[in-house]
């Protein structure tokens, strides 16, 4: 019950947001279980967006769809976001721990699940030529997430709107070079592998 009071609790946030993030850290009406659900069901939503939408609107060829990398599509990005807004902000004397970095930034989440999935049967019945209600409401669910992620790191480090603005700008900064410094650790450890196995080849090949 603990866990469905907080899910719904969700809702009244994307509304008030200034008072729903500060109820969610200091009152404690949101926790780390409902955020992993609402992950969860962003995943479950992009999934069933990928398989269900309309042809018309739809891009994807549901033979060379992967759900394993749709779920990676919400997950990492989640993750990186919430490594670099930590990282960032523990050096800009943010108030946040992680916990609330991450139940914060899942809650901020909600207005892309509520309005994607009644968009799926949406797409279904509307023509091409009122594709541009689709695309408004697809915007509108990313841009509502990303005013509440605004939000959330405002009230989660007690920062200013404009502190929470450029911190977030740099967030998306931090999570470039994270991928960055990623991708050359992964190309080092492949040329590292092949240097020695090549070595190793060579050995075999002499005895």
């Amino acid at each position: 019950m603990e866990t469905l009071r907080a899910l719904r609790y969700s809702f009244y946030l994307i509304f008030h947001p200034f008072d729903g993030f500060w109820d969610l850290k200091h009152e404690k009406r949101g926790n780390l279980k409902a955020a992993i659900i609402i992950v969860f069901l962003l995943c479950v939503t992009f999934i069933l967006r990928r398989q269900l939408t309309g042809f018309i609107f739809n891009t994807v060829k549901l033979i060379e769809l992967n759900i394993f990398l749709e779920i990676s599509s919400v997950i990492v990005p989640f993750l990186l976001w919430c490594i670099a807004n930590w990282c960032l902000t523990t050096l800009m004397d943010g108030e946040g721990s992680f916990k609330d970095i991450v139940i914060t930034s899942a809650y901020a989440l909600t207005p892309i699940i509520i309005i994607n999935l009644p968009l799926i049967p949406f797409s279904n019945v509307i023509t091409a030529e009122e594709g541009a209600f689709f695309y408004f409401f697809n915007s509108l669910a990313v841009a509502w997430s990303a005013l509440l992620m605004v939000i959330g790191t405002s009230v989660v480090h007690q920062y200013s709107m404009r502190k929470a603005i450029f911190t977030c700008i740099l967030i998306v900064v931090g999570m470039g070079i994270i991928i960055f410094i990623a991708l050359l650790f992964f190309n080092l450890i492949h040329q590292m592998y092949w240097f020695f196995y090549s070595i190793y080849k060579e050995i075999s090949l002499r005895m």
